[in-house]
């Protein structure tokens, strides 16, 4: 573990009793005393042969009353430079590993391999591996020279203050996450205030942090709500854009911290991801792996992906610690009660023949395919699997775009407005999402619409007491609407965590709201209903 060739001679003053004196000569060899001084030269073969590690041998002679510390100073120097494991950030974004010690069957023991660099004389490890490497050389007693200091140390200017207030739940979330280390995923419904969970961490972490967002919009989200619920208004930066200035706490979109990773990877202990399921994406996972942030929280609705994916997610972050569903929040009365209700509809005679052809066409090229089968062989360029996804997509768009769809959202929005209600109408297409606010006069949002211009639609909607609002996937994550009661799902990509998003916009307590509904449009005798009752099938607790 370390090298014996060092030696080293340490002095004793006064009476050394049988128990200490048994104990040092675990470590040294007793040469005699002179001048009221017991004489002892330090052993690493019978200290490493009796079990002693560099830290337990520097605990030992530190508990030894009337040894001499010039001489111990010089015991620990021969120790650090014999037994020390320095790690480092390198400028390539690399961690380096090296030191005296011979390393290689202490990685194989950890089960890594890590490459080893000759021009630094060190090995080269991912950045997330940081604080495992750390707290695993430590293990061994070996004395860790950690120049980043992010596990120790960079804590904030300043004590940072939780002033909100957790319910059981939230309480329950933190305390999972704690446990764990002050690592994982906590994985709870839109509404059910996972924002505020994330600063209450940050305040018992109470380290240097970074929040990665998935919009600019949440930028400002977060740093109000910093200030909102915490003392750290005066800490908090935004790093995005043109705007680009660290702080103690610093929010950035995953976007910028992808492009800025080496520039953000040195000096932050704690990393919030906020909407985590987006965290596998190739390069945004690049995030996760390039920075070394011993803390690491995620935050999301619904962790899980349909393409498999969060399974390379939770090693990064330590794992889902805590979940709880929409079903379970309702019933303890901290979520809107929800009913969701399904709307089946059926294509117009001139569109079912039109599809019909398309299914067939489709099978044909398909030749028993599965849909991932077909987007492997179209990205190895087969011709029959390129043709066979877009007869698809003209399926999905002849399904989404359907007269009986635009008929149905009709009835149902004069039906809900006659009530009173606050209407959200959530589509994947912009074209259908123009039409159907054109034709029950509602208010509009999607990407194409400038921020400027859809934060006075925004604003517009919160204030009125009734109305609709027609938005695209914009609206997916972050829309903050708590008086919105009634949803109406007319297109989406079918997946139970885009469901789970847009039911969440409508748990959102609010005073007087009695509950809330969720109509989901579906086609009969089409991918949208197997889709439908597959999500049910699954056991979801809606």
């Amino acid at each position: 573990m370390y090298s014996t060739r060092y030696s080293v001679r340490f002095r004793v003053k006064g009476w050394i009793d049988d128990e200490e004196f048994d104990r040092l000569r675990e470590v040294a060899r007793y040469l005699g005393s002179y001048d009221g001084y017991k004489l002892f030269e330090l052993d690493l073969d019978r200290a490493k042969s009796n079990g002693y590690t560099p830290s337990d041998i520097l605990s030992l002679l530190s508990s030894i009353n009337g040894i001499v510390m010039e001489d111990l100073e010089r015991v620990r120097s021969v120790l650090e430079e014999s037994s020390k494991v320095v790690i480092y950030l390198a400028s390539d974004g690399w961690l380096r590993v090296g030191g005296r010690v011979y390393l290689k069957p202490l990685l194989r023991e950890l089960g890594v391999y890590l490459p080893y660099d000759r021009e630094s004389n060190a090995y080269k490890a991912p950045p997330h591996m940081y604080r495992r490497l750390v707290e695993f050389f430590r293990s061994k007693g070996l004395i860790v020279e950690d120049r980043l200091g992010l596990l120790d140390g960079n804590d904030l200017p300043r004590k940072m203050e939780f002033l909100g207030e957790l319910r059981p739940y939230q309480e329950e979330a933190l305390r999972a996450w704690l446990e764990n280390g002050g690592q994982g995923i906590i994985a709870l419904p839109t509404g059910a205030g996972k924002t505020v969970i994330a600063i209450a961490a940050m305040a018992r972490i109470n380290k240097r942090t970074l929040i990665v967002v998935y919009t600019k919009e949440h930028v400002k989200q977060w740093i109000d709500a910093v200030a909102r619920f915490s003392n750290a208004a005066g800490m908090t930066g935004a790093y995005y854009s043109d705007e680009k200035r660290l702080a103690p706490i610093t929010v950035t979109t995953y976007q910028s911290a992808h492009r800025h990773i080496k520039r953000l990877a040195p000096h932050f202990s704690l990393v919030i991801f906020d909407e985590a399921h987006h965290l596998p994406a190739e390069k945004f996972r690049a995030i996760a792996v390039g920075l070394p942030a011993p803390y690491r929280l995620g935050l999301s609705a619904t962790p899980e992906r349909e393409d498999g994916k969060h399974e390379e997610l939770f090693p990064l972050l330590g794992g889902v610690v805590y979940r709880s569903t929409p079903g379970e929040l309702t019933s303890k009365g901290y979520l809107a009660p929800y009913v969701i209700r399904t709307v089946k509809v059926e294509l117009d005679p001139d569109e079912k023949k039109k599809y019909k052809a398309l299914r067939r066409r489709y099978f044909d090229l398909a030749r028993g395919r599965s849909f991932q089968e077909l987007l492997r062989d179209a990205k190895n360029g087969d011709p029959s699997a390129i043709e066979a996804l877009r007869v698809h997509k003209e399926m999905e768009k002849l399904v989404q775009y359907s007269k009986a769809k635009l008929r149905a959202v009709e009835r149902i929005v004069r039906d809900e407005l006659m009530k009173g209600n606050k209407i959200i109408v959530f589509t994947q297409l912009r074209g259908q999402a123009e039409e159907i606010a054109r034709r029950v006069g509602g208010l509009l949002l999607h990407g194409g619409i400038d921020k400027r211009r859809r934060d006075l639609v925004l604003e517009k909607f919160k204030r009125a007491d009734k109305g609709v609002l027609v938005l695209t996937t914009v609206g997916d994550e972050g829309l903050d609407i708590p008086d919105a009661n009634v949803g109406i799902l007319v297109s989406g990509t079918g997946s139970p965590r885009q469901f789970i998003q847009r039911l969440g916009r409508l748990l959102r307590p609010s005073p007087g709201k009695q509950s809330a509904v969720l109509y989901e449009i579906v086609v009969k005798g089409t991918m949208e209903e197997f889709r439908s009752r597959k999500r049910k099938n699954l056991g979801l607790p809606w």
